[in-house]
């Protein structure tokens, strides 16, 4: 008889990142982690690269969560994504103003989209990390259209202020990479992490998999 793989808590509101998961076969549990992501960045100081940002963000949701004692025996996977854009991570933008600046600033131009994973299984204490990265590649919206997009909302919820899975997937031209990183995590990345802590991504997929 095949082991039955752990439960999985996601460390993340983000409703995407749920959904990822839960078209790959994959049914988490969600506890957000409340880290001070702000407080993160300060102490990494300005030295650090945006991918390093981004692994360290997602390494401190995991790590969050999985000292709750109700992640006892789960693989938490927590992730973080920043937008590597002129050499500098942008996380969700503060205000209305500054998301408009932004997309002033990135219209015709290309960023790279980064996501850190971290991986801890509970049951054995065996962590994994690593960092997936895919090239976006603006269009070159009007200053009319980049203002009705701000005015839905959508930009101040995200990274760098953009979907491509919504309302801003209009304003992305084309992708260098995995389509589901932009999303908010990578499914490539994450069965790679599973395999490296001694799990089978596949283990999850139930009498599919049998």
């Amino acid at each position: 008889m095949p082991t039955t793989p752990p439960p999985i808590v996601l460390a993340s509101a983000s409703p995407a990142r749920l959904a990822l998961l839960r078209r790959a076969g994959l049914d988490p549990r969600v506890l957000v982690s409340g880290v001070d992501e702000d407080a993160i960045e300060e102490a990494l100081g300005p030295q650090a690269t945006p991918s390093e940002v981004a692994l360290a963000l997602g390494q401190a949701k995991c790590r969050a969560v999985a000292a709750l004692p109700e992640t006892d025996g789960a693989l938490v996977i927590g992730c973080d994504s920043v937008l590597e854009f002129e050499g500098r991570p942008l996380g969700k933008p503060d205000t209305p103003e500054e998301a408009v600046a932004r997309w002033y600033a990135m219209r015709g131009r290309s960023g790279v989209l980064l996501t850190g994973h971290w991986l801890i299984d509970r049951a054995t204490g065996k962590e994994a990390g690593e960092v997936a990265a895919t090239t976006v590649h603006f269009g070159d919206p009007s200053d009319e259209e980049i203002l009705a997009y701000v005015a839905t909302g959508e930009p101040l919820r995200v990274a760098g202020a953009f979907t491509i899975d919504g309302l801003g997937g209009a304003f992305v031209e084309r992708l260098e990479g995995d389509h589901s990183n932009v999303i908010g995590l990578s499914n490539p990345l994450l069965r790679k992490l599973m395999a490296e802590v001694g799990l089978n991504f596949t283990a999850y997929w139930g009498s599919a998999a049998e």
